[in-house]
C-alpha cells in the first residue's frame, strides 16, 4: 500500500489536520469575513490571493456568495429573511444543517445581486474559483499523495471543519448561548473569551455590535487570534486595519452636555445601553419580585426583566406582551425605566433629526432622569454627562 511522501506518527497526522484546518479558519475570518464582507481592513494582493486559493482548495466557497450571505445575515438578523438564524429556524436546524442553509441561500440570485457587490471579479474568480468541486478534488489528491490513505481522513476533516464550526457553531450557538458585552439589537453572543479555535469568531456579540471592526476582542480578558495574525500582516506591510472597536473615554461631568457629548454617546451607544441595563438590574429585580408576589407569580419574571431592560421581544407571544404591559401599570418605576430606555435609544435611531434636535433630546433625557427619584437613573445621567470623544 502506498504510504505517501510523508510518514508521521499518529499524533503527527492529528497536528497536520489541526494545522491545515486552522489555516482555513484564519482565511475565513481574515479574508472572507473581515476583509471582504465588512471592509474592516485592507489586504495586500499577496495574502489576498493566497487566502482565495486556499479557500478554493479546502472549502470550495465562492467569495461573492459567502460575502453576500453574510451581509444579508447582518441586514436581516433574527428575522425570517435571515439565512441562518437559530431564533427563527431553531438551534438544531442551524447546528446540523448550517451548510445546507448556506447552499440554499447561495442559489438566491437576488441575494447575490443585492449584497455581493465589491467582491473579486477577475479572470481567476470567473474561470477557476467558481468551480468548487475542482478545488476540493485537487486538495484530496494532494492529501493522498502526501500522506497516503490517511490523507483521505485528513481531507474529510478539512471538508467538515468550516460547515461545522462556522456554519453550525458560530451561526447557531453564537446567536443562542453565551455572554454579551453589548446590548445590540440581535441575539448574538460571545461563546468564549478566547477566540482561538474559530479564529476569533467566538466573540460574536462583539462583532455584531461593531461589524466593521477588524478586531473582535473588546475586554482585557478576551483574545482574538485573528487580530493577532492581522497585526503580524500589518507589521510586514501586508495589511492595514481600517477600524477597531472604539473604547469609551470619560472626562469630568459637564454642567451642560454639548455636541461632543452627543457624538460620544452616539459613538458608544452599545456601551451606553449595556451600562444602562447593568445599572438598573437591581431595581428591576426588586420591583419585579414585588409584582410577582402581588400577581401570585402569574408571569415569567425573567422575560419581563429582559423586556423592560432591553426591549427583548423574541419568543414573546402577543398575549404575553399585552399581559406585561398590564402588569407594568402597577409599577411606576418599571414603566419609567422602560420608557427612558426607549427614549434613550431613539437618540441614535432618529436619522432624520438635526444635531440641535438630538442634543435637545439628550439634555431633556438627562434632566428628567435626574428628577426621576430613581437613584440608579440619577447616577446614570451623571455618567452620560461624562462621555467624551
Amino acid at each position: 500500500m502506498y504510504p505517501g511522501l510523508i510518514e508521521l506518527p499518529w499524533w503527527g497526522y492529528v497536528l497536520v489536520a489541526l494545522g491545515l484546518t486552522h489555516v482555513t479558519i484564519a482565511s475565513v475570518t481574515i479574508f472572507l469575513h473581515r476583509h471582504q464582507a465588512h471592509r474592516a481592513l485592507e489586504l495586500h494582493p499577496l495574502p489576498s490571493h493566497f487566502f482565495r486559493l486556499w479557500l478554493w482548495l479546502t472549502t470550495g466557497m465562492v467569495t461573492k456568495e459567502w460575502a453576500a450571505i453574510h451581509r444579508k445575515h447582518h441586514a436581516k438578523c433574527e428575522t425570517v429573511d435571515d439565512p441562518h438564524s437559530p431564533q427563527t429556524r431553531g438551534l438544531l436546524k442551524v447546528l446540523l444543517e448550517g451548510a445546507e442553509l448556506y447552499r440554499a441561500e447561495a442559489k438566491n440570485t437576488e441575494t447575490l445581486a443585492r449584497y455581493g457587490h465589491g467582491t473579486p471579479d477577475d479572470w481567476l474568480e470567473r474561470n477557476v474559483y467558481r468551480h468548487s468541486v475542482l478545488g476540493v478534488s485537487i486538495m484530496m489528491i494532494v492529501d493522498l499523495v502526501l500522506f497516503g490513505p490517511i490523507g483521505l481522513t485528513i481531507w474529510a476533516v478539512q471538508m467538515v471543519w468550516i460547515p461545522f464550526w462556522a456554519a453550525g457553531v458560530v451561526n447557531g450557538l453564537g446567536h443562542f448561548w453565551g455572554y454579551r458585552n453589548y446590548d445590540c439589537a440581535d441575539a448574538s453572543t460571545n461563546l468564549l473569551p478566547w477566540g482561538i479555535l474559530i479564529g476569533g469568531e467566538e466573540l460574536h456579540n462583539n462583532h455584531h455590535s461593531f461589524a466593521t471592526s477588524a478586531k473582535l476582542s473588546a475586554k482585557w480578558y478576551e483574545f482574538d487570534i485573528g487580530w493577532m495574525y492581522i497585526r503580524i500582516l500589518a507589521i510586514l506591510g501586508l495589511a492595514t486595519p481600517r477600524r477597531v472597536i472604539p473604547k469609551p473615554r470619560f472626562d469630568a461631568a459637564k454642567t451642560e452636555p454639548d455636541f461632543d457629548t452627543l457624538q460620544a454617546v452616539i459613538t458608544h451607544r452599545y456601551d451606553v445601553m449595556t451600562r444602562y441595563m447593568a445599572s438598573l438590574k437591581r431595581i428591576c429585580s426588586e420591583e419585579i419580585e414585588q409584582l410577582r408576589q402581588r400577581h401570585a407569580g402569574s408571569f415569567d419574571a425573567r422575560a419581563l426583566r429582559r423586556w423592560v431592560l432591553s426591549g427583548e421581544e423574541r419568543g414573546l407571544a402577543e398575549g404575553e406582551k399585552l399581559r406585561f404591559a398590564e402588569i407594568l401599570r402597577d409599577s411606576k418605576a418599571l414603566a419609567t425605566v422602560m420608557a427612558m430606555r426607549e427614549e434613550l435609544a431613539a437618540i441614535w435611531a432618529r436619522s432624520n433629526a438635526s444635531r440641535e434636535q438630538l442634543l435637545a433630546q439628550l439634555r431633556d433625557w438627562i434632566a428628567r432622569a435626574e428628577r426621576s427619584g430613581i437613584r440608579q437613573l440619577e447616577e446614570f445621567a451623571l455618567r452620560l454627562r461624562r462621555y467624551a470623544l
